[in-house]
């Protein structure tokens, strides 16, 4: 969300990975890029103009996104509610997860392995495209 508020890095990687990637989301996932920018604009995190960006962002890049469902929980992350980016990307047999979410980096690969992510890299904005 942070590429549709803020720009930068993550911005570029999004606009990526639009064009490189088939990008999956989920259920939960979509539940949450429909309540987060409310939140972030409530608590005075983002503006309006902000806001305004982050929606239409998210917009464009659900719209380029496949919907899966997930079925298998993964318990791995710090932070409990971060397992659906996990599970999602499970249900998609995804190969690349792009974050700058420290919790979700930090995971060792031999846990991931563990879950059924074996093909899964976590990679940080700024390091896609590789």
């Amino acid at each position: 969300m942070s590429a549709f508020a803020f720009g930068g890095t993550p911005y570029l990687a999004i606009s990526h990975l639009l064009v490189d990637t088939e990008i999956w989301v989920s259920p939960d996932l979509l539940d949450e890029y429909r309540e987060v920018p409310g939140e972030l604009e409530h608590s005075r995190k983002i503006s309006r103009e902000q806001t305004k960006s982050l929606l239409a962002g998210i917009a464009a890049f659900v719209a380029e996104a496949t919907v899966c469902n997930p079925i298998k929980r993964v318990i791995l992350c710090r932070d409990p509610e971060d397992n659906m980016l996990l599970e999602c990307c499970l249900a998609a047999d995804a190969t690349l997860l792009i974050t700058g979410d420290r919790g979700l980096l930090d995971i060792p690969r031999n846990a991931l392995k563990a879950a059924g992510l074996q093909k899964l890299r976590i990679l940080r904005p700024g390091q896609y495209p590789p």
